[in-house]
């Protein structure tokens, strides 16, 4: 039996408080609706099953509601439907499958089967929360799905950008984070007002960065939202959150060519090559004609999940004004 941790009634109250919550805020269009998915409603009741699933089964949603952040678990429940709707797209557009036997040997070592003990105090843990509760083969097909997208063009796709950072060079403690995102969004929205707009201001800065060229292989993590963006359009993004500078990226060119070189000492991992095939969902997302409830919050294309509101993305894509986007 799992037992509750901290005050038995105090908890109690939390959880009633939270019998509400998945279905405070209007809806997306339709009445109990959390959101509507490709067609596929996902109702507040679901979303508030696998909340209370959680409660249940996971000491460290126990420890969530005591602290009142089961909205996490809501919004992580949300945001993993869309990428089951995301992946199942690409996936059969990319010729993508997993077998029974590869299905099965994942379910044998499958790394989240145990209860989650703890929340922590760092970091958000409602992504494992959520996976633990999910149909499990769901996820795992998923993130094997996500992986052969991943694979398919990991080595061997090059995307040109010009770019340059944003509150970088500011003296330290002049700019505060705020004022940094604020500056870099104001020159996201600039570049993409037109296409001489973005070429001349980059040619301006102090430090610019004009056609180079990026791999995934050969890439950090933090880059990969530009792999996942079309040409022509513009991105701003944080490279980590422990930084106070953002950049401004313009993706000029995509192509697809000879797989690149890998240092066996240093060649990514499985969970580096689906984090890449994640990314690659994002240009699939306007095809879900997705309508998620405020309560939830909107959807941020840089982190491919939901944000409490506009203000709280982490970033921005948008189409450079007078050009065609291109895949």
């Amino acid at each position: 039996m799992i037992r509750i941790m901290g005050r038995p009634r105090a908890l109690v109250a939390v959880l009633a408080g939270c019998l509400l919550l998945a279905g405070c805020g209007s809806g997306p269009g339709q009445v109990g609706a959390a959101a509507i998915i490709n067609g596929r409603t996902i109702s507040v009741d679901d979303v508030q099953r696998l909340i209370d699933k959680a409660v249940k089964e996971q000491p460290a949603a126990q420890q969530l509601a005591q602290q009142h952040k089961l909205s996490l678990v809501g919004r992580e429940v949300v945001r993993q439907e869309v990428l089951h709707e995301l992946t199942t797209l690409v996936a059969k557009r990319e010729n993508v499958s997993v077998s029974a036997a590869e299905l099965a040997a994942a379910m044998q070592n499958d790394p989240l089967a145990q209860p989650m003990a703890s929340a922590g105090e760092t970091g958000n843990v409602a992504p494992e929360l959520v996976s633990r509760v999910r149909d499990r083969a769901q996820v795992l097909t998923d993130l094997l799905l996500q992986e052969k997208i991943g694979q398919k063009s990991f080595s061997t796709q090059t995307v040109t950008i010009d770019a340059m950072s944003i509150g970088g060079d500011d003296a330290a403690g002049s700019v505060d984070a705020k004022t940094a995102r604020d500056k870099a969004f104001a020159t996201a929205k600039r570049f993409a007002s037109s296409p001489e707009v973005a070429a001349n201001e980059i040619k301006q800065d102090k430090q610019p960065q004009l056609g180079l060229k990026l791999i995934a292989s050969q890439s950090q993590p933090g880059a990969y939202p530009v792999f996942g963006a079309p040409v022509n359009s513009v991105l701003t993004f944080q490279l980590s959150p422990q930084q106070l500078s953002w950049v401004v990226v313009v993706v000029r060119a995509r192509a697809i060519g000879a797989p690149a070189p890998v240092d066996p000492q240093q060649a990514p991992g499985r969970d580096q090559v689906a984090l890449y095939g994640l990314r690659l969902l994002q240009p699939a997302f306007a095809e879900l004609n997705a309508k998620i409830s405020p309560r939830y919050g909107v959807w941020d294309p840089i982190a491919m999940g939901l944000a409490e509101n506009e203000a709280t993305t982490q970033g921005a894509v948008l189409p450079i004004s007078g050009t065609t986007p291109k895949p």
